[in-house]
């Protein structure tokens, strides 16, 4: 009964916003993320946006390491860059370097087939045009059935999951927060490609707060400071 209620908080929460999902990012300028694993500070993640009329162009950069004793023993960078016209993505691309593994994606929005086109490092793939990049800063991603992978391009099936509303406190400042669980659906992934991560957004504004996950550790994305 009460993941019943949950379901239904989300959709009055969600369901009125589908078609205007980005206006609530038209006046953003900047979002910076610390990111952390085990609660040590090891990088971040910064976005920035630019919008000139109905388009929305996103970029962003990510650059972390961990390490042991002097050396890096992980280290991970990239950027992506996300075209939108009138609330469509019709493109994407992204390049990463992990620990010197170099992967690329692509995405072009094909208009008339109304799908986009995916060409990435793993995968060439066909996606419906529904189908958000887990780029996470949009809230979008919670009504879709699935996302597309920003690093590998591959398509990954997910169930949804409101826990409830909760106060954050990020950097001394305190945020009524949406908190969301997203897992693959697909069990017979391996478990280094399951999708299982809690993500929070601010409950007015919808700006992306927070983000954790456990793999080696416990890592977290905290919102650092945002401008419009």
């Amino acid at each position: 009964m009460k993941k019943k209620i949950l379901s239904i908080i989300l959709f009055l929460v969600f369901s009125n916003e589908a078609t205007a999902h980005l206006e609530h990012y038209k006046d953003i300028k900047i979002l910076n993320y610390e990111l952390f694993r085990n609660d040590k500070s090891i990088g971040y993640h910064t976005y920035d946006f630019e919008k000139i009329n109905n388009i929305l162009k996103v970029k962003s950069v990510i650059d972390l390491k961990i390490s042991k004793l002097g050396v890096d023993i992980y280290t991970y960078n990239g950027f992506t860059k996300e075209e939108f016209i009138n609330n469509q993505l019709i493109k994407f691309s992204s390049k990463t370097n992990q620990n010197k593994k170099i992967k690329n994606t692509d995405i072009l929005y094909d208009k008339e087939k109304n799908e986009l086109i995916i060409s990435g490092s793993e995968n060439q793939l066909v996606s419906p045009k529904e189908y958000p990049v887990g780029t996470w800063w949009n809230h979008e991603i919670v009504q879709a059935k699935a996302q597309i992978s920003g690093i590998s391009g591959r398509i990954i099936e997910q169930k949804v999951t409101f826990l409830g509303k909760e106060q954050l406190n990020l950097y001394g400042k305190n945020y009524e927060a949406l908190h969301f669980n997203f897992k693959s659906t697909d069990e017979k992934l391996p478990e280094k490609k399951k999708l299982n991560i809690d993500i929070w957004y601010e409950e007015e504004t919808k700006l992306w707060l927070k983000a954790a996950f456990n793999k080696t550790g416990r890592w977290e994305y905290r919102l650092k400071e945002y401008n419009f």
